[in-house]
């Protein structure tokens, strides 16, 4: 009995511990706190502890585990909620400010650096970019930036 025991808590010590760090939203961290429970119960019981006593320690963990849980879900669920804000699905929405521009393309400044960009949508806006214009990056193909230009409510964000 001790040695299963022994092996629970171990078990359940660990699906603890990659809860915390994989975020799984309680589907390691619920398994672990009962491997946890069931592991001290069944180690304290083969040493000879009374029931009591088992029942304490078991009582003791759950409070424990199921306490750490209560924090670390809902912080894993938060962070899964957040904007993405690297890559190129961080770029999305961003705004940046043309420095030059010949049809069909040209250069604009986002982020400290010069990007190559072009309309995102052509046909949509018929007036064309000038330098010191705000745009809105709406896509990136490669290393050439989809823009429109920004309108006055984005601008104030």
């Amino acid at each position: 009995m001790t040695a299963l025991g022994l092996v629970l808590l171990a078990l359940g010590a660990t699906l603890v511990v990659l809860e915390a760090h994989v975020s799984s939203l309680g589907a390691l961290g619920l398994p672990g706190v009962l491997a946890l429970v069931g592991g001290s119960a069944l180690a304290v019981s083969g040493l000879g502890g009374s029931l009591l006593l088992v029942v304490g320690v078991a009582v003791l963990l759950a409070v424990a585990s199921i306490g750490a849980a209560v924090v670390v879900v809902p912080k894993g669920a938060a962070v899964r909620r957040r904007r993405v804000r690297t890559g190129a699905e961080g770029m999305i929405g961003q705004v940046g400010v043309v420095r030059s521009w010949d049809e069909p393309g040209g250069s604009v400044l986002l982020g400290g650096a010069l990007w190559r960009a072009r309309k995102a949508w052509p046909a949509a806006d018929t007036e064309q970019l000038r330098a010191g214009d705000e745009v809105v990056v709406e896509r990136l193909g490669g290393l050439t930036l989809g823009v429109r230009r920004a309108e006055e409510w984005e601008l104030l964000l």
